[in-house]
């Protein structure tokens, strides 16, 4: 609240804090922004995450595994980044490490590396399948984070099939 005072006042905020990169970035993707901008650059972003995602899809129905996880990772990349223009990337730092989706989070990341060191890397269509596989699991569970209950709700529904 009180840096949006000095934002609101015109006055300046200490000369450490405005040095930082975090700080920069922040002020670049959201403070340096007006709203409508910001959300034509969230738009973008995640328009072109979508894009990658559908370019990966016809790689995959061309057999080709390798350009498809990299595609693949790189539209869920640009999807979850295109959220900094809307919060912030420190904001959105702060939400992606809180403690009920810490966990749900580096699974996140570490798929995603993974899928790239697999494609890249080893060249195993097969890998790369079963981490984008783990990819896709992953990300669903970080989103599901995001809403009130719903982890709690395929929780219990799995349960409830597993045990019938």
């Amino acid at each position: 609240m009180d840096k949006l005072r000095q934002v609101l006042s015109g006055r300046e905020s200490n000369e450490e804090e405005e040095s930082g990169i975090l700080h920069q970035v922040n002020q670049a993707t959201t403070l340096g922004l007006d709203w409508s901008t910001r959300i034509q650059a969230f738009a973008c972003c995640f328009l072109l995450g979508i894009f990658c995602s559908v370019l990966a899809s016809i790689s995959f129905f061309l057999h080709r595994a390798v350009p498809f996880g990299i595609l693949y990772t790189l539209g869920n990349i640009l999807q979850m980044s295109s959220t900094c223009f809307l919060m912030g990337p420190v904001n959105q730092l702060k939400k992606m490490f809180a403690s009920t989706r810490i966990i749900a989070t580096i699974v996140v990341l570490v798929s995603i590396v993974l899928t790239l060191v697999c494609a890249l890397v080893f060249h195993k269509p097969g890998l790369v399948l079963l981490m984008i596989i783990v990819q896709s699991l992953a990300m669903t569970w970080y989103s599901l984070s995001y809403i009130p209950y719903a982890r709690d709700l395929v929780k219990k529904t799995f349960s409830t099939v597993i045990e019938a």
